[in-house]
Order: structure tokens, then sequence, then C-alpha cells
């Protein structure tokens, strides 16, 4: 069975790797590409608020490194910051901001979900403030949570999300690669990948029906099923607790034993 890597390139290698290892054919295809948002008045102004914030959520490696380069930028000095508690989405996350020296807490479940359930969102009182750092159109479940809850949030976008060209460019040859496959497995990783790939398949509705996929968490579960259930299409969906390369290789074992 053909298996699709579609998370951002710089995050695929080790998963790619482990499933070549494991005599898994893989077809590497990011389904986000990942832009800095430019320098702005705006961002200069979220950045002198930064210290009034008691929590700073963090939702990728890519949100670590632009979100540093643009604190220096702005001339606040990370000991300026030392107050605040750190939420990573997930251990890449969390291991990007300790090369900083921050220590971060991190969620079970590495979703807008798991982190709501983390104890220091869980005990924050009505008006306090959170920032969050993060790419346009992500996490707005979870900020949009957190305000219903009393919270002032400050919107730090530093960066876009877009398909990246080389799918769209190669789409010919993917499809040519899907032809000859009875089934085949992807990952999923997020509403926007998940977006892209219905996207990029418009008027090939055999083709999205040959996928197992591979989700993260329920609510990308639930996004995926009512898209199977709309558009009465028949398709496999499996539900990952994590990211971990364990994990995917764990529940695709099972997909593989079922085909």
């Amino acid at each position: 069975m053909l298996f699709i890597n579609t998370r951002p390139q710089d995050r695929a290698q080790e998963l790619s790797h482990a499933l070549r290892m494991a005599h898994i054919d893989v077809l590497d295809l990011p389904l986000l590409e990942l832009l800095p948002q430019a320098w702005s008045a705006d961002l200069s102004e979220l950045y002198q608020q930064l210290p009034k914030a008691q929590v700073i959520v963090v939702v990728s490696p890519t949100a670590v490194q632009i979100g540093m380069e643009y604190l220096k930028l702005s001339d606040i000095k990370l000991d300026q910051l030392a107050h605040i508690q750190w939420i990573a989405v997930g251990e890449r996350t969390a291991q990007a901001l300790a090369q900083y020296g921050i220590s971060a807490e991190v969620p079970q479940v590495e979703t807008s979900e798991g982190m709501l359930q983390l104890p220091v969102l869980k005990t924050l009182k009505a008006g306090q403030c959170l920032a969050f750092w993060r790419g346009e159109g992500g996490r707005l479940f979870m900020m949009d949570q957190l305000k219903q809850q009393g919270m002032r949030i400050l919107n730090f976008i530093l960066y876009e999300r877009r398909c990246p060209v080389f799918a769209q460019q190669y789409l010919d040859n993917i499809l040519y690669l899907l032809e000859k496959q009875e089934q085949y497995a992807m990952v999923v990783s997020s509403e926007a990948s998940w977006l892209n790939w219905i996207q990029l398949m418009q008027n090939q509705k055999q083709m999205i029906a040959k996928g197992h996929y591979l989700v993260l968490g329920e609510r990308l579960y639930q996004v995926v099923s009512n898209y199977k259930k709309n558009q009465s299409t028949c398709f496999n969906i499996t539900r990952l607790p994590d990211l971990n390369t364990d994990s995917i290789l764990q529940k695709l074992v099972v997909v593989q034993g079922n085909t």
C-alpha cells in the first residue's frame, strides 16, 4: 500500500524514513507550505502588548522560529516574559522553545481540544490575556472557545499557509500513481491540509474514495466524516492520538492487515 506523507517538508523526514525502513512505499506530498508574514505596524503593536499576557500558545516550530525573530525586532527581551506560561501544541514545538530556554506545557493530544484540557487554561479567569503565535487560519476553534470564556486574545498571525505549488504542478503525476493503487493511506494533520487535498482532487471523487485517512484528533475526524457523509462517498478513516512516528506505524500495520 502506498502511504502519502502530507506533513510539511521539514517535519516529514523522520516519518518517511521510518516507513521506508518498514518496507512501505511513501509519497512525500506536503499539503501545507508556511510563508512568513511580513513585519508590520500591527505586529509591532501586538509585541508591545506581549508582556501583559499570562499565557503564550505556540502552534508550530515555524511559529517559534518566526515569533522569536520578530521578538528581537520588537526590542523585547525574553526575561520580560519570564512570568508567562508557554503552551506548545506538540513535542516538536516544545523542543523548539527549549532551544530558547523556555519550558512549555504540552497537551496529551496535539490538537486545539487537547490544549483546552490543560490545567493552566482551565484555571484562567475572564479578562486575562492570552497570546497566540500562529499561522493564518489556524487555531480559530481554540481562540473562539477562549473568547467565549471572556479571555482577551492577542492574535499574532506570523505566517501564511497555502497549498505548495509543487503539489499543483505535479498533479497529473500524482493522479497517475494513484490510479495504479487499489487503496492508499494518508496522514491528515490539519483541516487546512484536508481542504487542500479536496481542492487538488476536485472532480476526482474515485481517487478520494481510494484513501484510508489517518486523521489527528476528534474534531478533524468529524470534519472528514462530515465530508464523507455530505458527498455520499465511501472511504475509511482512522483517528490518530498524536503524530508520533510509532503511533502512525502502529495504525498503518492495522490498516494493511485489513486490506
